[in-house]
């Protein structure tokens, strides 16, 4: 403002200064240049770049210290009001932008608790000064919106001595316009070891694997960096490929110069198969005669022998029953029975999981006579049944998006409700509920009857209006005649359809999980693009071997234990230490909490007791969770093993509910607990058995090494094994010792 204008400003009463000051504004205003900064396309990204509307900051639902953003600039109308009008307009001064609380706070000249966000000198400084000196343009309703962002490159191996890449971000507007926008994109990478600078300069301290997520304004997307160790003269080396599966994994593996392990030796594969397959470990005279047969086909005639079982059955059953919440408190007995009951008739005669998923999802009638209704039984409202189906059957977490749009998927409040309004109109009739706890409104113990309303919507919040339809990831929202075709027979149909590639994907994914212990996207039911798979071409050939063979689980299997990629030894060498995650070696892992109790059975040939089971029922063959069907009886000692090392309460639809971590309390119950001690000095067991049968000590002890780790003892061990039976006085408690040992060996309580 010149001199002059001041002087005059100065002689006048103070309102006639306020109106000539509102009068000005607008002049200002339209006097902003044409490449005035976008409030929308600029001002929100530098917002997000700073982390001012993250969840840890202003982004927070409460916001921080009186100021609230929009989660991740979800809402750029309200932001705009909230920095130009909130607390008298005290955030952004027109006449001094510098002097502006919004610029003065981020820089730290006045006091931040969230600490400097960008410097005076920075380009995000210069746009958010800039937008306020042109008049505070709201272009929210007129900017071109983001279309899509790409990223190049979207994936990149750097070989050593390089160890850093360029990153570039451009965004395409529904004008069609692009624009560079890296200097307003943040990036994120999932691995310490790399940063990423203001730049977009991608800079790693060592080896290693990252994802590194380009999120600018509503818009984020992937790169898979690959940072490779300098190997000179590396030359790759392993074993000969078998199918489409090693092809995939060892052209990885060799374009990043590791070197896969060798193929396990027939004890550890006879015991890593039975265990997969089964859930239990192979009997003794079975594990002596696979290692002893020269067939050159024995393991490929074993693995067709094993998915062929009533015990393959079985595992598969426990997977899904786990999966479909099967437990008592929600489905009363026999509920728990007609439905573990379907699940299992469902796996033996080759159900294709396309058509069991639809036979789940548009279910309905008695929950007693139509056993797939119990899916609902479970899942008592709109929300839990579009959070639960969305995970199980097509690997989508939408639980964010319930209340916000989802901050590291693609999905929208809106997504997640018009896919929870397919399950707005599931009703139930219950036909009696003699629940023991009144007060616990999600025990029934009586049949119901799942149906269908006529009507009813869910309404969503964001808009408070009914949500639509929508199938996630469809373009467009779902349209159709309800009359022919009710809303879940219309989900059921598009999820299982054979074109629906994410529910091949996700399954086939699931089922490499089960075998390898890691999923090829990982988690197994989080699939999203921050979160790539580790091999795109594995899981691809995955899903199209799948639906190839018609959705069949034990086809799918079949290719993957025969792979040499399955039968990879956990041996590493220089090359891949660290690179299980690439399926390089195999990782060891602890035993499940069914598999480690049915090993503890067999290897001792005892039974545990689980309440309101027959005696000799395995861990893997329980029908609910633990204690039978009797929730409220004293637990025997197999429902108390099972609950201390990790068996899941079905309580929620992932797998992520099973604990495979290793507690203090599972040590003490091995090195000297009730339950293991039981089993021990169990008088109809292995030992007092050999005993009676004047066995000698040598024998017995081979014998157990044979049923607890499928091989036998060595020279060293059998002399140690021997001596201290011979030292006991009680030759029984010798042999018990020697039993214990072995039972608390890492060989015996790992998958190797």
């Amino acid at each position: 403002m010149s001199r002059s204008r001041q002087f005059v400003l100065s002689a006048l009463p103070p309102f006639i200064v306020v109106v000539f000051l509102l009068h000005a504004a607008p002049a200002a205003c339209a006097q902003a240049p044409q490449n005035a900064p976008s409030f929308r396309n600029e001002v929100m990204a530098v917002l997000s770049r700073a982390g001012c509307n993250m969840g840890t900051c202003h982004g927070n639902a409460n916001g921080k210290g009186g100021f609230k953003l929009s989660l991740r600039g979800q809402d750029p109308q309200a932001d705009f009001r909230v920095l130009t009008r909130d607390d008298g307009s005290r955030r952004v001064n027109r006449f001094r932008p510098e002097s502006s609380l919004m610029l003065k706070k981020a820089t730290m000249a006045i006091p931040h608790q969230g600490g400097k966000r960008f410097a005076i000198a920075s380009k995000e400084y210069q746009i958010i000064k800039q937008w306020i000196a042109d008049g505070l343009k709201n272009d929210v309703s007129t900017a071109s919106e983001l279309e899509e962002l790409f990223v190049t490159p979207d994936h990149a191996t750097i070989y050593a001595p390089k160890s850093s890449v360029p990153l570039k971000v451009e965004a395409r507007f529904r004008d069609g316009s692009t624009r560079d926008v890296t200097p307003l994109t943040v990036f994120e990478s999932s691995a310490l070891f790399v940063n990423v600078d203001e730049t977009g300069l991608a800079r790693a301290e060592h080896a290693g694997l990252t994802v590194v997520t380009a999120r600018y304004l509503n818009e984020q997307a992937a790169i898979r960096l690959e940072f490779v160790s300098n190997r000179p003269g590396f030359a790759f080396s392993g074993p000969k490929p078998v199918n489409f599966i090693d092809h995939a994994v060892f052209s990885q593996l060799k374009r990043l110069r590791i070197n896969p392990s060798a193929v396990c030796d027939d004890t550890t594969f006879v015991r890593r198969v039975y265990l997969d397959v089964t859930g239990l470990l192979p009997s003794e005279e079975k594990a002596k005669a696979f290692v002893a047969s020269k067939d050159p086909k024995k393991r490929e005639k074993l693995i067709d022998e094993l998915l062929s079982s009533p015990e393959f059955v079985d595992m598969q059953t426990l997977r899904w029953a786990d999966l479909l919440r099967v437990e008592v408190r929600t489905l009363d007995p026999k509920g728990v029975s007609v439905f573990y009951q379907w699940i299992h008739d469902a796996i033996e005669n080759q159900k294709p999981l396309n058509q069991f998923a639809r036979e789940l999802l548009e279910a309905r009638g008695s929950t007693y006579k139509v056993p797939a209704t119990n899916l609902y039984r479970t899942l008592r409202d709109p929300s839990t049944r579009g959070e639960a189906t969305a995970q199980l059957f097509l690997g989508i977490r939408l639980q964010c998006a319930k209340c916000h749009n989802h901050p590291f998927d693609r999905w929208t409040q809106q997504d997640y409700y018009g896919w929870s309004n397919f399950f707005s109109r599931v009703d139930y009739k219950i036909i009696e509920n003699k629940r023991r706890d009144k007060f616990d409104k999600k025990e029934f113990v009586g049949e119901q009857i799942v149906q269908l309303k006529p009507d009813g919507n869910v309404t969503n919040p964001a808009t408070g209006a009914p949500a639509g339809l929508h199938f996630l990831g469809a373009s467009t929202k779902t349209e159709g005649d309800e009359k022919k075709q009710d809303r879940l027979k219309r989900v059921a149909a598009w999820v299982s359809s054979p074109d629906n590639r994410r529910f091949a994907a996700t399954q086939a994914n699931r089922i490499w999980f089960q075998l390898t212990g890691r999923g090829i996207v990982d988690p197994v039911d989080d699939f999203r693009s921050t979160n790539p798979a580790v091999n795109p071409k594995l899981l691809q050939e995955l899903t199209d071997e799948f639906i190839r063979v018609g959705f069949k689980v034990r086809p799918l299997m079949r290719a993957i234990l025969n792979s040499a990629t399955y039968q990879l030894s956990s041996i590493p060498n220089e090359t891949n230490k660290e690179a299980g995650q690439l399926f390089a070696r195999v990782e060891p892992r602890r035993l499940t909490a069914e598999q480690t109790l049915d090993a503890l059975c067999r290897a001792l040939q005892v039974d545990a007791r689980f309440g309101g089971h027959d005696k000799g029922t395995r861990a893997v063959q329980l029908q609910g969770v633990r204690n039978g069907n009797h929730r409220y009886s004293k637990p025997e000692n197999g429902d108390r093993f099972l609950a201390l090392f990790g068996k899941p309460d079905r309580q929620l639809t992932c797998e992520c509910e099973r604990s495979g971590q290793t507690t203090l309390a599972q040590t003490f119950e091995m090195v000297g607990g009730e339950v293991l001690n039981e089993l021990l000095n169990d008088s109809s067991g292995r030992i007092p058995s050999s005993i009676k049968q004047n066995e000698s000590d040598q024998q017995i002890i081979e014998s157990i090494y044979w049923a607890a780790v499928c091989r036998s003892p060595t020279p060293k061990e059998l002399a140690a094994m021997t001596t201290h039976v011979s030292r006991v006085s009680d030759r029984r408690r010798g042999l018990e010792d020697v039993a214990w040992a072995i039972l608390n060996s890492n060989e015996f309580l790992l998958r190797r």
